[in-house]
């Protein structure tokens, strides 16, 4: 029976191993997986009041979170090129890059971004430097692209599977409980894992109000020529970059506000500037440093300390890369949690002589 049984945990370790180091190399994904299960768990359950199945509601999870930010992003790139487009033309920039960017050849303005427009500026042969740059590191975009589809799809499929199967794989770790040690660890870091990435999605919702706000604020009051452009969608932006760590928000309206400045500086409008400054400190107080102090103490959790997962924040990145933007906060809920609950059970300090607190002593037989 023991070698039986030597056997069987041989062949578990094995299969443990190889499935560790098959995650392993997809870690970045899954562990996004994680993280948009718990942020987005209250959701699904909040649509069980409309009597859907669990898959149909995983999947209206899964678009309404994806759809809105494919269309941001679209939307953001699309007004990035056109407004770029007519910044060039307007200042005459497109000589002086056109002398340092070897890949722009002789272009001397910008073709019209239409189907028309692309189609006469490549038989013009004004589209064939940037053809033979993007023939030349074909290898290295295609890579760039199947890798970031491949991640993608990992995430929906595992955070779809979550979302759907989630309390079986909970019931199935509960299966080993010794001694109520494992539920009881479970749930803490099941409840705070909850609270800590379902309140880091609020911390975004919230930003990216105060931040549409703020900013919209800003132009009713500034003249036309330094007014944040598309304030609404600065502002979502504004909120999607405060879950990046350190720089956070800075990232946004840092270049927003040089967007501002930047017609007045050419323009030879330097006392309109005094309103730039005055939208950096808007940006400053209002949007990052207000919430800052005061929603993310209130979104970060039960039991987890502020300041630990603000580092944890910090540092994931740094050590980890960009997934340790997500991984130490999920590590770092798991070990307090586990400190908290289990090991003090395991150690016998629930109790001061050390004996379960069900557990009879020779007193109760007085």
């Amino acid at each position: 029976m023991d070698e039986k049984r030597f056997v069987v945990a041989l062949f578990g370790l094995l299969v443990t191993a190889l499935l560790g180091a098959l995650a392993y190399q997809f870690i970045a994904p899954l562990t996004l997986s994680v993280f948009l299960y718990y942020s987005t768990r209250r959701y699904h359950h909040f649509l069980r009041r409309f009597r859907l199945p669990a898959r149909v509601r995983a999947v209206i999870v899964i678009v309404s979170l994806a759809l809105p930010l494919l269309l941001l992003v679209t939307y953001a790139v699309v007004l990035l090129i056109v407004q770029s487009q007519r910044f060039v033309e307007q200042y005459a920039l497109i000589d002086v890059a056109a002398t340092h960017i070897e890949w722009l050849g002789d272009m001397d303005s910008i073709p019209d971004l239409t189907v028309h427009g692309l189609y006469e500026a490549y038989q013009s042969g004004q589209l064939s430097p940037l053809i033979e740059f993007l023939s030349t590191h074909a290898t290295l975009l295609t890579s760039v692209v199947s890798n970031l589809f491949l991640n993608l799809f990992v995430t929906t499929i595992v955070t779809y599977y979550l979302l759907v199967d989630g309390q079986r794989i909970r019931e199935w770790l509960v299966r080993f409980d010794d001694g109520a040690i494992i539920r009881e660890y479970l749930e803490a870091a099941d409840a705070e894992l909850e609270a800590v990435l379902f309140g880091n999605l609020l911390n975004v919702v919230a930003i990216a109000l105060i931040a549409i706000a703020a900013f919209s604020g800003y132009n009713a009051l500034v003249p036309t020529s330094v007014q944040v452009p598309y304030p609404a969608l600065t502002g979502a932006l504004t909120g999607i970059a405060s879950l990046v760590p350190v720089v956070g928000m800075k990232i946004i309206y840092l270049p927003v506000t040089g967007i501002t400045a930047l017609p007045a500086v050419l323009d030879g409008q330097s006392s309109l500037l005094v309103y730039t400054v005055g939208l950096l400190l808007v940006a400053v107080v209002v949007v990052d440093t207000i919430p800052d102090l005061v929603l993310r103490p209130l979104l970060s959790g039960e039991q987890t300390h502020v300041g630990l997962l603000m580092l944890a924040y910090t540092l994931g990145p740094v050590v980890l890369g960009f997934y340790g933007l997500f991984f130490a906060p999920i590590l770092l809920v798991i070990v307090l949690t586990f400190a908290n609950t289990a090991l003090p059970r395991l150690l016998g300090a629930d109790d001061p002589d050390g004996l379960h607190q069900d557990q009879l002593r020779l007193s109760d037989f007085r």
